[in-house]
């Protein structure tokens, strides 16, 4: 993983970006919650050059969100694919707040047609704020604070 003034930051805001604020991880990501898994599936979907997907997704190993798994078809040599760990896993709010902000303030008429749903029914999920009791809070009530020490 590359090493920025970012990687130790204080904040979990920072540091989650010295991993996801890299060129291409997000897509990668996405790509891999699509169901993608092969170096070639990756490269095919978002057109990035093999030298940049490469180290990418070894930064993305790195960081725990993905995981190298081998696998070989009858009569062909050992490969490797992509696989989100459940650290990968854990970012499908972020993407799901990512692409539900993009819906609303970046629409196109020509916009992909992703959409976060339910598994089980097909019904479409959105991404918002819960006190512990499980109330909505509308985002417009929620502030950022720093909680450490004066």
């Amino acid at each position: 993983m590359r090493t920025d003034p970012w990687t130790d930051n204080a904040c979990p805001i920072a540091r989650t970006m010295s991993v996801l604020g890299q060129r291409w991880a997000v897509l990668i990501i996405r790509e891999a919650l699509l169901g993608k898994s092969r170096f070639s599936e990756f490269r095919e979907a978002l057109g990035v050059a093999s030298d940049v997907l490469s180290a990418r997704l070894s930064e993305l190993v790195q960081a725990g969100i993905l995981e190298v798994v081998d696998y070989q078809q009858p009569g062909d040599r050992t490969r490797s694919r992509y696989v989100l760990t459940d650290a990968g896993r854990d970012l499908i709010p972020v993407l799901a707040a990512i692409g539900q902000w993009g819906h609303v303030h970046l629409a196109r008429p020509h916009s992909s047609d992703y959409r976060f749903i339910e598994a089980e029914t097909g019904e479409p999920v959105g991404i918002g704020f819960r006190r512990d009791d499980g109330t909505t809070v509308p985002a417009t009530q929620v502030a950022l604070v720093d909680t450490g020490p004066s």
